[in-house]
């Protein structure tokens, strides 16, 4: 018994972080890589049975890891930035959202044959998109940043209202009374009420009482945490016991709650939350899908096919091309999300803590829930995670594939770094939270974001005009380490740079701490000064195609800066002297460096005797 968890543990974790890994190193939908693991490991081979290994602690374990996702798609919901949204993103909740559900609930009973109860769950279920899923296909393929908007809001809403309407749902579903008869009026509709409202005041109350311990500094940093963590699964536990699913609401509420009291220090629960959600997704995703009986498996027969099908082309479709009359939408933005809606993790999750509610209440189709969710996500998992590139290329909705660089700080020698770059065809970005220093960069066509990077809404914003690397340029060293430090986690630490900001700074005992600031850019005596002084000077910035010559000299010619080498389509290569092996540019690749005025040549007799 010891052995064979230890066995389960051994690939579930393993196996998912290492099916995560490859998916970014190769930019693959990793939720394709772990459905396709847990059936290899469960029903394929046979190694993994996640419900007999652990026995009747399997179903409160997945409950509890639900309780994490939907807590955490709750916290992303900021009631502000669904205003901020616009209006099109406002209908793809409040209209495409609900007509979603009716039509999935319809196609489910007439294609699949299920019962009129878990049809309806089913198309609450369906109707999730969730940011673990959408987010990182985003971040992989870059979109124009309108149609990116759209994706990701509609991803980011969805989650918490979705899964709200599936526990609301399963709530009315599991007491198997039909709607509209006297017992239904008089006795489980008041029960679900009662137990609806319970959760929402569950979920609320708990995050006015973490305000007033965060605000008042009544908590330690150490356990705050914990504390929301521990409160979330508490919360998904007592409204459980007053009516099974409720949970789901509460927990979701409580995280939405949170956010909208603007409670202080939940930056440090959202990074904790990343790293945990990655470990929730991989360890949920894989024990759900090995979980799944061969017998189960035969259930994908011709109609959960069909209605794969009427969902992803027709029930999607018809919800979005509905929902946007009107909006100002180009058709070819209209046609692309609405074929875009990979489902995920919490379409998973939901379906795996509902399917077997359902079969307690005694539905006789309830064992085709767990089949027919799953044939949703490794449909619209695979058509939508593998053509929503080729797709947005052909309807003409992608950017430049060249990696990106965000500039922050616009000056007059960061403005001509900028317009360089782009005139080269690199995807540039300059970032300044001032209007007049970016108005001689908008001037000369360089595209600029006025956004303060350390804020919730510029972190956003650059999120939709996504950038591989960032080079942090202000005359603020603290400033250009507190922006590396803070985009750090979301771009990489070794994709983000800053001008120097002293020699005695750089001290590794003494100095800055590197966790607390970006890279260092070229060498420790380019601070702003030096680059501004030569630029005042005549120095300029200027690129060049590395020959043999070049390629071997980069970073050592004398009276020059070099400051990238761009391979195109590929990468960006930063001069740091904090490099462990120093930046070596192939044939072919653009050097980019600043270099002093030519100085013209003098004509030939000009200075000699007169004739």
């Amino acid at each position: 018994m010891a052995l064979t968890i230890f066995i389960g543990l051994l690939l579930t974790l393993g196996a998912g972080i290492g099916a995560q890994w490859v998916a970014w190193r190769f930019r693959l939908p990793a939720i394709v890589l772990l459905f396709a693991l847990g059936l290899i490991f469960g029903p394929g081979l046979g190694i993994l049975h996640p419900s007999a290994a652990l026995g009747w602690i399997f179903r409160p374990l997945v409950s509890l890891l639900v309780a994490i996702i939907v807590f955490e798609g709750g916290l992303l919901l900021d009631f502000r930035q669904l205003r901020e949204a616009g209006e099109g993103v406002t209908r793809l909740t409040m209209l495409a959202l609900p007509i979603s559900w009716g039509l999935g609930w319809v196609a489910a009973h007439y294609i699949a044959h299920m019962e009129w109860g878990v049809a309806a769950l089913f198309g609450a279920i369906i109707t999730v998109t969730g940011p673990t899923v959408v987010l990182p296909l985003l971040r992989h393929n870059k979109l124009q940043p309108r149609v990116a908007a759209f994706l990701r809001w509609e991803a980011i809403i969805n989650d918490p209202i979705g899964a709200i309407l599936a526990a609301v749902v399963l709530q009315v579903v599991a007491t198997r009374v039909p709607i509209g008869t006297d017992v239904f009026l008089t006795t489980v509709l008041p029960d679900l009420l009662a137990s609806t409202a319970e959760s929402l005041a569950v979920g609320i109350l708990p995050a006015y009482l973490v305000r007033y311990l965060f605000v008042r500094d009544l908590m330690p940093e150490p356990l705050k945490t914990p504390l929301l963590l521990t409160l979330a699964l508490l919360i998904f536990s007592v409204c459980n016991m007053s009516m099974e699913g409720a949970g789901l609401v509460g927990a979701t509420v409580f995280g939405m709650a949170l956010t909208n009291l603007h409670v202080p220090g939940l930056s440090e629960l959202r990074r904790m939350k990343e790293s945990l959600v990655v470990l929730v997704v991989a360890v949920l995703f894989i024990m759900l899908t090995a979980d799944l009986h061969r017998e189960v498996l035969a259930h994908l027969s011709l109609p959960i096919c069909l209605l794969t099908a009427a969902v992803m082309f027709g029930v999607r479709p018809l919800a979005i091309f509905l929902s946007t009359i009107g909006t100002g939408l180009k058709w070819q933005e209209r046609l692309f999300v609405a074929w875009i809606a990979p489902r995920g993790i919490v379409a998973a999750a939901v379906a795996g803590a509902a399917g077997y509610r359902m079969t307690d209440a005694g539905y006789h189709s309830a064992d085709l829930i767990m089949p027919a969710v799953f044939a949703i996500i490794g449909g619209t998992m695979i058509f939508h995670g593998f053509s929503l590139r080729p797709i947005a290329r052909w309807l003409k909705l992608t950017l430049s594939n060249e990696p990106a660089l965000a500039i922050v700080g616009a000056s007059s020698w960061s403005i001509d770094f900028a317009k360089c770059l782009s005139a080269s065809g690199i995807p540039i970005l300059l970032v300044d939270n001032r209007s007049n220093t970016l108005i001689p960069a908008m001037r000369q066509g360089v595209p600029v974001l006025r956004a303060e990077l350390l804020s919730q809404y510029g972190e956003e914003a650059l999120e939709e005009r996504p950038a591989d690397y960032l080079i942090s340029t202000t005359a603020d060293a603290i400033y250009n380490g507190l922006v590396c430090a803070h985009m750090a986690p979301h771009m990489g630490r070794q994709r983000v740079f800053q001008i120097s900001p002293g020699v005695a700074r750089l001290d590794f005992y003494h100095g800055l701490s590197r966790d607390a600031r970006g890279k260092l850019l070229g060498d420790p005596s380019w601070n702003f000064t030096l680059i501004d002084m030569l630029f005042e000077k005549g120095w300029r910035f200027a690129t060049a195609m590395a020959d043999e010559a070049s390629a071997a000299s980069f970073g050592s010619v004398p009276n020059r800066l070099d400051f990238l080498s761009i391979r195109r389509g590929q990468s960006i290569s930063i001069r740091s002297a904090e490099d462990q092996f120093p930046v070596t540019p192939a044939l072919g690749d653009l050097l980019v460096y600043m270099a002093p005025p030519v100085e013209p040549a003098v004509e030939a007799g000009a200075e000699g005797e007169a004739p």
